[in-house]
């Protein structure tokens, strides 16, 4: 592979890091959530002590939503895990449709402040691929970052995986915004970088409103 320690090396911790801070965000909000329960808890204690009534179908909610937001904060920080070890090994055989499965949790909250519905549509059967999944994932959000800038009016995105008898293809469908001013600002270096790393490549189809990525099922 024809890497490039020191564009890969920033790329990915510029990744890494915006991952980070999604997910430290996310993890604030279901502490928050957890500590507004524990305020309305400290309440109900103060109205025992003076003697007062407690509805019990009240603590079972609030204890169901406490229990709700530690099984949420547990996904987030299994996600964060497999983000870290992603980079574990530089080459590795994956589950394609697990490593996609993670980037769209690690990415969900983009495309939800970003007003964009993202449609994934997996291969039938599973396949597994030889692979760098921590630059993979980081070429994805790239090609996931410009597929929003060009969905148009529509803000819908189609995410298609398909297999072929040498290669995998990846699709970013449905771009109806995609125009000649984007085409000239991707694919930039940076992704170009990655498609060396992963001995991939990269087409933008203007007339199908579409970018594909190729990825071969093994790799030199």
């Amino acid at each position: 592979m024809d890497q490039k320690p020191g564009n890969t090396s920033e790329m990915g911790l510029q990744f890494f890091g915006r991952m980070s801070a999604s997910i430290s965000h996310e993890i604030k909000n279901v502490l928050a959530i957890i500590n507004e329960n524990a305020g309305l808890l400290e309440d109900f204690s103060l109205m025992a002590e003076r003697g007062m009534p407690i509805d019990p179908g009240r603590l079972k909610t609030m204890a169901e939503k406490v229990k709700l937001q530690i099984s949420r904060a547990d996904g987030i920080i299994k996600n964060m895990n497999r983000l870290a070890h992603s980079i574990d090994e530089t080459i590795t055989t994956v589950d394609l449709d697990q490593t996609i499965e993670l980037f769209m949790a690690l990415t969900d909250s983009f495309t939800v402040m970003r007003g964009v519905k993202v449609d994934l549509q997996l291969p039938g059967s599973p396949l597994t691929i030889p692979t760098a999944p921590f630059f993979l994932m980081n070429l994805l959000w790239l090609c996931l970052d410009f597929s929003m800038s060009a969905s148009g009016d529509e803000k819908r995105v189609e995410l298609v995986v398909e297999e072929t008898e040498n290669s995998v293809l990846i699709r970013f469908r449905r771009l109806a915004g995609l125009s000649e001013a984007l085409l000239e600002t991707f694919p930039s270096e940076r992704e170009k970088n990655l498609l060396d790393v992963l001995e991939a490549d990269l087409t933008v189809e203007h007339g199908r409103e579409e970018i594909a990525l190729r990825l071969l099922k093994n790799m030199l």
